[in-house]
């Protein structure tokens, strides 16, 4: 029942490549190419120097490689071939026929969605939208069930809230997290990639202040 369910959904919205054929092009761009945007929002955080990003980058890493290998254990446990693979679909992109479920580009996106969220940076809600067209365009392109675009953007989102609550509950976690970065910085500084007065010495004040907001 609910196979079928997801495969006549699948069906309407890649129908759709054939009825609103002008925004195919936009769908592609959103289906390969978009997630990157997310990349390069995180390394304009990272080198904007404030040891807050460079928290949230590293949340954000941890999240993702997290959730990746949730989906590797799924992919090999409940292995499912692509829409392509078995069905007559309208397939605007290419892709290895590999394990569909579940898909890594939604859970990519919505787990860095959702870091950005819960660190209230501006214009979330478009990380969101954004999120959202890359999950859509996924099943538009034929290469996803949405079903797997589903199971993608809960674990995403779900492995986002689990880490972010237990690095602000917890102070070792955010005392570790802030001692690499200290020493990422101190060879970066090296290197002559940052700033000299940028530089960070007191570990305990900014773990003290994380600490106070997860009070809150």
């Amino acid at each position: 029942m609910l196979i079928n369910v997801d495969y006549a959904l699948f069906h309407w919205i890649n129908e759709l490549a054939n009825s609103l054929a002008f925004l195919n092009g936009t769908m592609r761009f959103l289906a390969q190419y978009a997630p990157y945007l997310f990349g390069v929002a995180l390394l304009i955080y990272w080198f904007t120097f404030k040891m807050p990003h460079r928290m949230m980058v590293l949340e954000a890493v941890i999240t993702v490689c997290i959730g990746f290998v949730i989906s590797w254990g799924l992919g090999h446990l409940f292995y499912r071939d692509r829409p392509f693979v078995g069905h007559s679909v309208i397939q605007l992109i290419h892709h290895d026929p590999n394990a569909s479920f579940p898909s890594n580009h939604a859970l990519g996106a919505f787990s860095l969605a959702a870091i950005l969220w819960l660190h209230h940076q501006k214009f979330r809600v478009l990380w969101v939208i954004l999120a959202v067209l890359i999950a859509v365009s996924r099943v538009w392109t034929g290469v996803h069930y949405p079903s797997d675009i589903l199971a993608g953007a809960l674990i995403g989102a779900g492995c986002a809230i689990g880490v972010h609550q237990f690095i602000r509950s917890r102070k070792l976690p955010g005392i570790f997290m802030q001692a690499a970065i200290i020493f990422y910085e101190k060879w970066e500084q090296k290197l002559g990639l940052k700033p000299g007065e940028q530089a960070r010495t007191k570990m305990t004040e900014h773990t003290s202040s994380v600490q106070m907001k997860s009070r809150r």
